[in-house]
């Protein structure tokens, strides 16, 4: 049996991105940032670079506040914390409509609507699948479930099983143990009330990322557009697949190259296709989506994923997404794209 299991993919995708905006378009001058923030939250690691802070926006205290920002974005829909909003939700035998925040009833209203344009591909309900296949918390046991413990999971799941209420703002769940996962969106959104953030004090030009997921403004300190890199999908080795120029847009990378394993020379990928309640076997490697919020982004990356690029490309087109498919091929990999995409990315020679 091989076993291979990796979750560095986003931090060379991110090691490149920063490599990238912190140098001019030659490469050779170290970019000066007004503002740069690093730390942890959701799990993983966040950046934050501003190339221009308005006289009046204090450093400080702006670090400050993006901290307890975070901390209210992971009190609210964390599912580590148990005494999260979410948490709360998830823990509750209740069937009954449940009063929500505004800010969990956005993320949850999302979710559905991406769910239902891809008719289950996206799920935030999906937990006791990943949980089953050893790419959740519970220990790895680096074999496949048998039919019917799938068919048993699959019981608990369903997006539709979630209802959603406007007035007031609330949710219902149709059976006590749905769970609700929003690690597929909540970074995202993580992201996105960063920017907003930054906005609100004047700040035009400026980078936030949250383990793999971004938002760009405005331009690098040098006047020029924001560079990144995306990886090419190998798990042998780390190379560039594509460097693209961009700004006043969010980005995120999804793919399979990096987290999974191997039994008898069968792979198997952490990305669990809730429709049928198995790893995806597909061709698609990696997925890059842009959009104007990092929010929808992260979930259309994980959608696109699980689709895989054929369906995942009919699917892109019909909502006018820009959209980067890398595929694996017998000579190597293979790039799809958009036109969406095409319109707004600049390659790099």
């Amino acid at each position: 049996m091989h076993v291979k299991q990796d979750q560095r993919g986003f931090g060379f995708f991110l090691v490149l991105v920063f490599l990238l905006v912190g140098c001019d378009d030659q490469g050779t001058k170290k970019a000066v940032f007004a503002f740069e923030m690093t730390g942890q939250t959701m799990g993983t690691s966040f950046s934050i670079k501003a190339s221009v802070l308005p006289d009046e926006v204090n450093a400080d205290q702006l670090n400050i506040d993006v901290k307890e920002l975070l901390e209210l974005v992971n009190d609210q829909m964390s599912t580590y914390r148990p005494q999260s909003e979410l948490s709360l939700i998830n823990n509750s035998d209740s069937v009954e409509w449940q009063p929500v925040s505004e800010a969990l009833y956005s993320v949850l209203a999302e979710a559905k609507r991406i769910s239902d344009l891809t008719e289950g591909a996206f799920d935030i309900t999906v937990g006791p699948l990943v949980n089953l296949w050893g790419f959740g918390p519970d220990p790895l046991s680096f074999q496949a479930p048998s039919n019917e413990a799938i068919l048993l999971a699959m019981q608990r799941i369903g997006y539709r099983h979630l209802k959603l209420r406007t007035e007031p703002l609330s949710i219902k769940k149709n059976h006590s143990d749905l769970y609700i996962d929003l690690s597929a969106i909540a970074k995202g959104y993580g992201v996105d009330q960063v920017g907003l953030l930054l906005e609100k004090r004047g700040i035009e030009d400026y980078l936030v990322e949250i383990g793999g997921e971004l938002r760009l403004r405005g331009r690098k300190p040098d006047g020029n557009s924001w560079r990144i890199a995306i990886e090419k999908p190998s798990s042998e080795q780390r190379m560039i697949q594509k460097i693209v120029s961009i700004t006043d847009m969010s980005v995120a990378t999804s793919g399979d190259y990096r987290n999974f394993f191997e039994v008898e020379g069968v792979r198997f990928s952490h990305t669990i296709d809730p429709r049928t309640g198995k790893s995806i076997n597909h061709n698609l490697a990696s997925v890059t989506v842009l959009s104007e919020t990092a929010m929808q982004a992260d979930a259309w990356a994980t959608a696109f994923m699980v689709l895989g690029a054929e369906d995942g490309l009919r699917l892109a087109e019909q909502q006018h997404l820009p959209v980067l498919f890398i595929t694996k091929t017998a000579q190597g990999f293979s790039e799809t794209s958009t036109p969406a995409f095409r319109d707004y990315f600049k390659e790099e020679q």
